[in-house]
């Protein structure tokens, strides 16, 4: 799985317990912003039917429908870094 925070890659077998951690930032993994079906503007910001809100994304949770997030190839990230850049020159 990858890092949402620092974008670095960590082996994990299965699902992360609750208490994991980036080996590199010290961050939670096993949080919405990891798991596949985190979709911001989605209802409560997950694609799956999910009982109750989580309040905070960045935070380690229970939630038994995470999933980890599949790790993002050299190609997606520089793309997605060339349309920040592109919508940051919009407004300067």
């Amino acid at each position: 799985m990858q890092c949402y925070n620092c974008g670095a890659e960590v082996k994990v077998d299965g699902k992360p317990e609750r208490s994991s951690e980036c080996p590199a930032c010290m961050r939670p993994l096993r949080c919405c912003k990891n798991c596949e079906f985190y979709a911001p503007g989605a209802h409560w910001d997950c694609r799956e039917t999910v009982p109750e809100q989580v309040l905070d994304k960045e935070r380690a949770n229970f939630c038994d429908y995470f999933r980890a997030r599949a790790v993002t190839t050299g190609r997606v990230a520089k793309k997605q870094t060339s349309s920040r850049a592109d919508f940051d020159a919009l407004f300067s």
